[in-house]
């Protein structure tokens, strides 16, 4: 399996931490990358790589190829099934990317995995189903996939790991209803620490309040230090 490629905002100091972006569907990774560039300043020693996904066959695209985490056949919460092999093989993908950071001295616990709309259902699926303890999850406009089996799939590993989640309450695409459902499901379900915030009269897009936030759980999560001594 070849490793995902990704654009890429390096650390303009001692590289520390990193974060992991996910785009949407029909996106690359280059639709996020101005996000991670108005970062950096603020976040000198965190690297962010934001990966394209493969061009695969989307239904809801009449099945025209497209880039895409995964197949979607419907827009409507638990209509029409899930391609749960496309998503496990994301996470599968996105693991291996993680690892190659932990392989050149990050630890996961200097790491956060984040992303929007699809990237932001695989962010939280890999996050439960990883061995890796992670520094959080950041989860814009999205949703949990395989809900109905993933009590049961998950690991303890991010028991603790603090997640993120945003949506706007205007989102046409992934309904404002669906992204708050599958919060209250990681919270009481599944005893997840998630902080759900609501973006008033936002679409399926973000906002620069919802990128402060964003900054400021990033801050918390990954404060600047001088060395690394975490377990790898």
């Amino acid at each position: 399996m070849s490793l995902l490629k990704c654009a890429v905002v390096p650390p303009s100091a001692a590289h520390t931490a990193t974060v992991v972006f996910l785009h949407g569907l029909g996106d690359s990774g280059y639709g996020w990358h101005p996000v991670g560039e108005m970062f950096a300043p603020r976040f000198p020693h965190i690297k962010w790589l934001f990966p394209h996904a493969p061009n695969v066959p989307v239904t809801l695209n009449g099945g025209m190829r497209m880039p895409a985490w995964y197949d979607i056949k419907s827009l409507n919460a638990g209509a029409g099934g899930e391609d749960e092999a496309g998503m496990l093989a994301t996470v599968e993908q996105v693991n291996a990317l993680i690892k190659s950071e932990i392989d050149n001295g990050i630890p996961a616990s200097r790491i956060i995995l984040g992303g929007f709309s699809q990237g932001s259902a695989m962010s939280l699926l890999t996050c439960l189903l990883s061995e890796k303890k992670l520094a959080g999850i950041v989860a814009l406009s999205g949703y949990l996939p395989l809900n109905n089996k993933i009590a049961g799939l998950k690991t303890s590993a991010n028991d603790d790991t603090p997640i993120l989640m945003g949506h706007g309450s205007a989102d046409s695409v992934v309904n404002f209803e669906w992204g708050k459902a599958s919060a209250e499901f990681l919270k009481y379900r599944l005893k997840a620490k998630v902080d759900f915030k609501t973006y008033y009269g936002m679409e399926h897009s973000t906002s620069p309040k919802e990128l402060e936030d964003v900054a400021t759980f990033i801050g918390s999560a990954l404060p600047q230090v001088s060395s690394l001594h975490a377990d790898l």
